[in-house]
């Protein structure tokens, strides 16, 4: 079982920079799951989406959607961290985004995060996390994205940072 990293502030979770913060539970991802986000996404595929050809294809089965991994961060982040005193966090947006392996379909994956970077702005403080997507007994990462947070104190002003 993993345990979560709890921050009693936004300036406690500054002074992490550079620190591994840990990682989520192992996710098992379903065909199920891979065939809801094909049909909200719209992205029909047949390597996500119809077993029997991608039996035979490139893969030797169906894999999982690049942006679904992706979609799986904030609540691996959630799982992996938390910070107390604070109002609100929304997605900024991503840096950087890699995708080195494929995710099969049945395969287990978790998240880890680093914390790269905070920047105190007049809304709250920017963080910058490299979350890294593994597969259960694979060695190479199936997903590097380096994440933009901003986390906002109660009290303060939303305004872009």
């Amino acid at each position: 079982m993993c345990r979560m990293r709890s921050f009693s502030s936004l300036e406690e979770f500054a002074g992490a920079a550079g620190e591994h913060l840990g990682y989520s539970e192992w996710l098992e991802v379903t065909q199920g799951s891979v065939d809801q986000f094909a049909g909200a996404t719209g992205d029909l595929q047949w390597i996500h989406v119809d077993p029997e050809r991608a039996a035979t294809g490139p893969f030797g089965g169906t894999i999982v959607h690049g942006y679904m991994t992706l979609a799986l961060l904030p609540a691996m982040m959630r799982a992996i961290f938390a910070i107390e005193k604070v109002e609100l966090g929304v997605n900024f947006g991503l840096d950087k985004v890699r995708f080195p392996r494929p995710v099969p379909v049945g395969a287990r994956v978790r998240g880890g995060a680093r914390l790269t970077g905070v920047r105190e702005t007049p809304s709250g403080h920017l963080t910058a996390v490299r979350m890294t997507v593994e597969v259960e007994g694979r060695q190479q990462a199936a997903c590097v994205a380096d994440t933009l947070s901003l986390f906002v104190a109660p009290g303060t002003p939303l305004a872009a940072p």
